[in-house]
């Protein structure tokens, strides 16, 4: 059985059902809970953490090829990201929503294409 949203093979019994679709557990939760770039509160409590925590916060592997890819290129669109960090799109966009919330990476729309910059 295959996912009916990122078509990745599902083993039996692991399959979900949402809206008559049959999808993973990783595109449940996408569906149920999606990132969200702009969100002020999110914002709000990264600046606090960072503010709070010794050193700054601390990003995780792929938030820090994100960073030095996007100082590499100057800017990305989602797809060429997920294709150099080698992974599906939905997970570079939740990291990409977290790394906005710490006002690493803001949104550009460039030539009628949105692409991904340093803050």
């Amino acid at each position: 059985m295959r996912c009916d949203k990122c078509q990745a093979p599902i083993p039996p019994g692991e399959e979900e059902s949402i809206h008559g679709r049959t999808v993973c557990e990783e595109c449940l939760m996408d569906i149920l809970s999606p990132a969200r770039t702009c969100d002020p509160w999110a914002v709000r409590s990264a600046q606090q953490t960072m503010d709070t925590m010794a050193g700054g916060a601390q990003l995780t592997p792929n938030q820090e090829r994100i960073l030095a890819i996007l100082r590499e290129t100057g800017g990305a669109s989602l797809v060429d990201l997920a294709q150099r960090l080698a992974s599906k799109p939905h997970a570079v966009e939740r990291e990409i929503a977290t790394l906005r919330h710490m006002e690493k990476v803001r949104g550009a729309l460039i030539e009628g294409r949105k692409i991904f910059r340093l803050w």
